[in-house]
């Protein structure tokens, strides 16, 4: 069908041509003009129709040690571009998300918990941050815009609100099971039950491919974001992987079951984990590997149905998670929400038109950066109001001068924990808030209770030796004044100046 819609557009510019040029040879010297901007604009749409596609996989706490199970992913790494030094503004959903709908930090999303006056989808339309997510812009652009699953907590399908930018919405609120859920697909709500077909990331996963489909049949360029729930908690796996390994057990690196030294206040009380425990984190890491096959299953599935299409050459994948994730590091049991790496640091890979296979980015980049590298691969002109800065030009192997030199994390310890999935007790990571810094070979985390943690990452991955105490007086104030520049930076300008870093 698609070959002979584009035979018909083929031949119908054709006609269109020859009217134009039989129409000139009978026009005085304005309506010569016009029938020039006519054609400029007949120019103009031509060359939207060929724009490239965006299909953004973005998961729910999916830490970088799933990877190693989603062959599906793997391809991507070795078909694309991968950002092993990709950092999320806070380790917690909607900070998160907030920060990659509008491409700003918590402190200008007004976003920084996922309930309250300080967090949620409340908090979200309360700022306006719907207007200045990606999708009103890409709309504008000439983009048919889509968005399935997980959007932000607080979000009730049963509302039918459908926020402005999206022509395809189909979300859900509580989805965390996979199972007995509402859907909100285009103001109309759907309710789906238990039985096999009703498994959440397999019915993403059908839409996603019918998307595509009718995008193709459009002949018009197109956004998808694929918002799963997995593998966030419970971590409930599709029916067929239920049983899939039964022996595995999570990774025990060097921080596994140790605290840093010295340890700050809040992690003090924490003793070491139990046999009993230990047995428990590894069923929860089961689960969690399990449950990203049926994710790893979409994306090879979306990976078809674009090759199907004839879109795969003209198509931007790109797959992430909005948080990473600990278990048992620190002895902190499973749970997110602190500034270290096991947290903060998320998987992104790419592939598309011109991006180099096998390759991997070795600057800092953080969850701020999509919303501009959106818009900027759909030739769009980021706003300046965004924090962060385009991908782009790393994405596509080009060299980025005047880059970043450190990356900002903003958390606020929630004051409710009522209706909040991310609800943790304090032995599995719910710290003071804090802010801190990732820099390529240092994190530097400030506690509102007036501690401070210092970590050489390079000689410490880990980040098992907290050398805050010891730091020069001169390092401490050139962190200090980084950081803060940084939480009070406003705008892709002003905060690119704040992340430079005093050598």
């Amino acid at each position: 069908m698609l070959g002979i819609q584009r035979r018909r557009t083929a031949t119908a510019g054709l006609c269109m041509a020859v009217a134009a040029a039989l129409l000139t040879s009978c026009l005085g010297k304005t309506d010569t003009a016009r029938a020039g901007r006519t054609d400029a604009s007949a120019d103009s749409t031509t060359r939207a129709a060929h724009k490239p596609n965006i299909v953004y996989v973005l998961t729910d706490d999916l830490s970088s040690n799933l990877i190693r199970y989603m062959p599906h992913v793997q391809q991507m790494e070795k078909s694309g571009t991968s950002f092993p030094n990709l950092f999320t503004t806070d380790s917690l959903c909607c900070p998160s998300r907030s920060s990659i709908f509008t491409g700003q930090y918590p402190h200008n999303t007004g976003v920084f918990t996922n309930n309250g006056a300080d967090g949620g989808y409340g908090a979200f339309t309360k700022n306006d941050n719907e207007h200045k997510s990606f999708a009103p812009a890409l709309q504008r652009a000439g983009y048919r815009t889509g968005f399935m699953g997980k959007y932000l907590n607080g979000y009730r399908p049963k509302n039918k609100y459908v926020p402005p930018g999206w022509d395809e919405w189909d979300v859900a609120g509580d989805g965390y099971r996979n199972y007995n859920y509402d859907l909100n697909e285009n103001g109309e709500v759907e309710r789906y039950g238990e039985a096999p077909q009703d498994y959440l990331t397999d019915v993403l996963s059908k839409k996603a491919t019918s998307f595509v489909d009718s995008s193709a049949k459009a002949d018009k360029p197109f956004m998808l974001t694929v918002a799963t729930f997995t593998p966030h908690a419970p971590a409930i796996p599709a029916p067929r992987h239920i049983d899939e390994f039964p022996t595995l057990k999570a990774p025990r690196t060097p921080a596994y079951d140790r605290t840093s030294e010295p340890a700050p206040k809040w992690q003090r009380k924490l003793t070491p984990l139990t046999p009993k425990e230990k047995k428990q984190i590894d069923g929860k890491f089961r689960q969690r590997v399990r449950s990203v096959q049926a994710v790893d299953e979409m994306i090879g599935h979306l990976r078809s149905r674009l090759k199907e299409k004839g879109l795969a050459d003209n198509t931007y994948l790109v797959f992430g998670s909005d948080n990473g994730f600990h278990m048992g590091e620190y002895r902190l049991r499973p749970g997110k929400q602190t500034a270290y790496d096991t947290d903060i640091r998320v998987p992104m890979v790419v592939t598309g038109p011109d991006v180099p296979a096998g390759k991997s980015v070795s600057q800092l980049a953080e969850n701020v950066d999509l919303n501009p590298t959106f818009l900027e691969l759909a030739g769009a002109k980021p706003p300046s109001t965004v924090d962060g800065r385009s991908l782009s030009g790393l994405l596509h192997g080009r060299r980025a001068d005047d880059w970043r030199d450190a990356v900002l994390v903003e958390h606020h310890h929630a004051k409710s924990k009522k209706n909040d999935p991310d609800a943790a007790p304090d032995d599995a990571g719910n710290p003071p808030s804090y802010e801190a810094i990732r820099t390529a070979d240092s994190l530097y985390i400030e506690y509102a209770t007036g501690e401070r943690e210092y970590y050489e990452t390079r000689s410490d991955p880990h980040q098992l030796k907290n050398l805050a105490a010891s730091l020069p007086a001169e390092k401490r104030a050139s962190l200090h004044k980084t950081l803060t520049a940084l939480k009070h930076c406003r705008g892709a300008k002003s905060c690119q100046a704040a992340s430079g870093v005093q050598k």
